[in-house]
């Protein structure tokens, strides 16, 4: 399944990895290519995950129209087939009404399908997830990445061995097939002249974002996230897997189910998050689609906008900032790989 090559190139992207400032940036360069902002995130999709997600304000929302916010209630499920199926028809609509449609998130996985187009595989065998997921519980951490190691040696080497979700479905696709996932997720990337020409992500320096994730957690914490949880898993339809293993919302489930102490689930929040913004770092740098943004911290979201409509003018080879061309920063602040961000 793909994304219509001809809606595409009339999109521009920003990615980046979480607490990097995205949404304001996005607010900002939407007012200056007249674009409304398309979600490329898979947790706002859900009605009521709202603290935990960091959703767009209100002020914001009132500023640019955003679309495919709130689509889904918590205990629904919604693939990245239909995630993109939506996303084609809210672009349709927008490029109707002789304006942009401005993709702006942190789901890799999003982005990828987005540009690539995305393998639908066979439909969930939920008995088979079931018996997975139980007999995951009893081996020690690590067992289902070895399980799915033994039959899918490249599909393993791609996936952390912490995504459980993922690594199910991937042991799932070889278990209903007989062939492993990693050999019918071939999606390439378009030809040159066929991608969309503003694919941009937002490279931050280290330090500076986990200083920003570890604000934005005790930012959540005071504005309600642990009654956000709270009252979610007070609902009798409950919350569905997807939503219950949202970052966020899994180290407060931990809590107040699994009797985990908050300042120990807060804490492991905050870990897991910078864990989350170095698996952003690798999907962003592996898309060759995507042009790299270094900032600094320091500039507002309009500087970095204004910075972005430059880059788009000037073509490819240009500085991203005022010294070092874009490949080179993105390179310096991504080496290392995990040991980097």
């Amino acid at each position: 399944m793909r994304f219509p090559p001809e809606l595409l190139r009339q999109c521009w992207f920003l990615a980046g990895p979480t607490a990097c400032g995205k949404t304001a940036v996005g607010v900002a360069l939407a007012e200056r290519i007249d674009a409304e902002v398309v979600s490329l995130d898979s947790m706002t999709l859900y009605r009521g995950l709202d603290v935990g997600t960091a959703k767009p304000t209100a002020t914001e929302r009132n500023a640019i129209p955003h679309h495919l916010l709130d689509l889904l209630d918590p205990w629904e499920e919604f693939s990245v087939a239909e995630y993109l199926a939506a996303a084609e028809r809210v672009c349709r609509d927008i490029v109707a009404r002789g304006r942009v449609p401005l993709f702006v998130g942190g789901t890799g996985l999003y982005l990828r399908s987005l540009l690539r187009g995305v393998f639908a595989g066979p439909a969930a065998d939920w008995e088979y997830r079931r018996r997975l997921e139980a007999q995951a519980r009893t081996h020690s951490p690590g067992w289902l990445h070895e399980q799915l190691r033994q039959v899918d040696p490249a599909a393993a080497a791609r996936l952390h061995p912490a995504d459980e979700r993922r690594l199910i479905r991937a042991l799932e696709i070889h278990h209903r097939t007989g062939r492993p996932a990693s050999e019918q997720q071939q999606e390439q990337p378009l030809p040159p002249e066929q991608r969309p020409p503003h694919v941009y992500w937002l490279v931050p320096p280290r330090h500076w974002l986990h200083q920003r994730i570890n604000a934005r957690v005790e930012q959540m914490l005071q504005q309600g996230l642990v009654e956000e949880v709270r009252r979610l898993l007070a609902d009798p339809r409950g919350l569905s897997r997807t939503a219950r293993q949202a970052l966020g919302y899994k180290e407060i489930i931990e809590h107040l189910e699994g009797g985990r102490p908050l300042p120990e689930a807060v804490e492991r929040l905050k870990t897991r998050t910078r864990q989350f913004a170095k698996r952003q770092y690798t999907w962003f740098r592996h898309l060759e689609e995507c042009r790299p943004v270094p900032i600094t911290g320091e500039e507002s979201a309009a500087e970095i906008a204004a910075r972005m409509l430059h880059l788009a003018r000037s073509g490819p080879d240009v500085p991203a900032g005022p010294t070092a061309p874009v490949e080179t920063a993105a390179r310096d602040a991504t080496a290392g790989g995990q040991d980097r961000l």
